[in-house]
């Protein structure tokens, strides 16, 4: 094999797999999701463009999800009339369990359930490895930061809003 054929065929094969395993990155558009939310009407994340938006993908069963769940609440609760938005993906497999954790945890941002499995799911477009994982979009629909917590996260609402 010649050298040029082996540097395309390296350079080819280095380019698909950074494309197949990467997360989204800041900076990066953030990739168009449209799924079905509680009330099975598909919502798209670009219906959102215009507010500053907390992509979180999470689960019924994920204990660490729960719990950043009461976080986000208090966050939600303060910014969602000044053009916030939580775009919550729940990846579990039963909607009657995904329901009941919405209503237990009395999560009133928008929900949507990535019910699909295999290489077409959104978690698997997204590169989600564990979750808890959140994307914070800014108004462009752009994406500025991943897994804020706390005070970070309140500050980068806080610097996205003013903008």
């Amino acid at each position: 094999m010649k050298t040029p054929t082996k540097l395309i065929i390296l350079s080819t094969a280095l380019f698909l797999s950074t494309f197949i395993s990467a997360q989204p990155v800041p900076g990066q558009q953030a990739m168009e999701i449209a799924l079905p939310a509680l009330n099975g009407e598909i919502l798209k994340l670009s219906s959102l463009k215009g507010k500053v938006v907390l992509l979180d993908f999470w689960a019924s069963w994920c204990g660490p999800c729960r719990v950043a769940n009461k976080s986000l609440s208090k966050i939600y609760s303060k910014f969602k009339t000044k053009g916030f938005e939580i775009y919550g993906v729940s990846v579990d497999n039963n909607s009657k369990d995904w329901k009941k954790a919405v209503q237990k945890d009395k999560i009133t941002w928008l929900q949507v359930n990535d019910f699909a499995t295999g290489p077409a799911s959104t978690a698997m477009k997204w590169n989600i490895s564990s979750i808890p994982t959140s994307y914070l979009i800014n108004k462009e629909g752009k994406l500025v930061g991943m897994d804020l917590q706390g005070a970070d996260l309140e500050n980068a609402i806080k610097d996205l809003l003013a903008k």
